[in-house]
């Protein structure tokens, strides 16, 4: 469906290992601190680490007033409810699983491009969405029943996954004509506002001086998620097809559960190694390049 160039598939495997290490990271990082506290301060400080990126690739900050709606839902759907939706779910539920629950993302993508933006999935795409879906019921295999007493933070979790999949689709399909770099700054400002004044309002009695796994956790995630990770993601998104895009981080929460289980001790099963394998599956059936066809 799609060839990566090789710059893609450097920024893919690097995009992987910092957004599959991030979910033992925020976990250490809202444990015993407030988590909307906590994302929005990784937002606030990774903010100017963003805007010296563009400064020094000298990309224009401008956005046309003409664009600006366009540009509040883009945030609204990308950034705003997953970022809400998925710090207060890890900060109930395990790393591993909370990042499961997130990457169920590229399903929901798959399904909205078919049933509202008309997308037409190969069998190939098909058979990517059904191996992720089915990765991610075995590495949820364990938690089930955990799970089903905590169905405030499993909720959390699809809904942020679900609204960031129209999000991504949305983005593809942007008629911004500025820079990825452009739009990521923008969109991180803005949910960098949106998450002070929730942590302000929900938060302000739990407000400390963060202790040192937080203050480590808060500076992983201001300068290579935020300021890195974001970026390579938005650029992917607007780059490649979405079913390509969504489906080839497909391997990010194999990362976050494995990088748990050695962190965290979180505890691993035959389903999360058979996971991993439908996860390869789901990345080839969209990125392998297929084969020409006869004359």
């Amino acid at each position: 469906m799609q060839r990566l160039s090789r710059q893609q598939l450097v920024l893919l495997v690097l995009l992987t290992a910092v957004w599959g290490i991030n979910w033992p990271v925020m976990k250490l990082g809202v444990t015993g601190y407030p988590p909307l506290t906590f994302r929005a301060l990784s937002l606030v400080l990774g903010l100017p680490v963003l805007a010296a990126v563009l400064l020094a690739m000298k990309v224009p900050f401008s956005v046309p007033r003409r664009d600006w709606p366009q540009l509040l839902l883009l945030a609204a759907t990308n950034m705003f409810v997953w970022h809400v939706c998925i710090i207060l779910a890890v900060s109930t539920l395990s790393s591993g699983r909370t990042a499961i629950l997130g990457y169920t993302m590229p399903i929901f993508s798959a399904l909205i491009g078919a049933w509202f933006f008309s997308a037409v999935l190969s069998q190939r795409g098909w058979l990517g969405v059904s191996a992720a879906a089915l990765g991610v019921a075995l590495l949820l295999w364990h938690e089930f029943t955990q799970l089903a007493g905590r169905p405030g933070g499993v909720a959390l979790a699809l809904v942020g996954a679900a609204v960031w999949a129209l999000g991504t689709q949305l983005l593809r399909r942007t008629t911004i004509d500025r820079p990825t770099l452009t739009l990521s700054f923008w969109m991180t400002a803005l949910t960098a506002a949106v998450m002070t004044v929730l942590s302000i309002v929900f938060e302000r009695s739990q407000w400390a001086w963060p202790h040192d796994a937080a203050m480590g956790a808060i500076g992983f995630n201001a300068v290579l998620v935020f300021g890195f990770a974001h970026v390579v993601w938005f650029y992917l998104a607007r780059s490649l097809p979405p079913v390509a895009s969504t489906l080839s981080v497909m391997f990010i929460p194999v990362v976050g559960v494995f990088s748990g289980a050695l962190w965290l001790k979180e505890a691993l099963h035959w389903q999360d190694w058979t996971a991993v394998a439908l996860m390869v599956v789901a990345i080839a059936s969209v990125l392998w390049p297929a084969r020409p066809a006869r004359a």
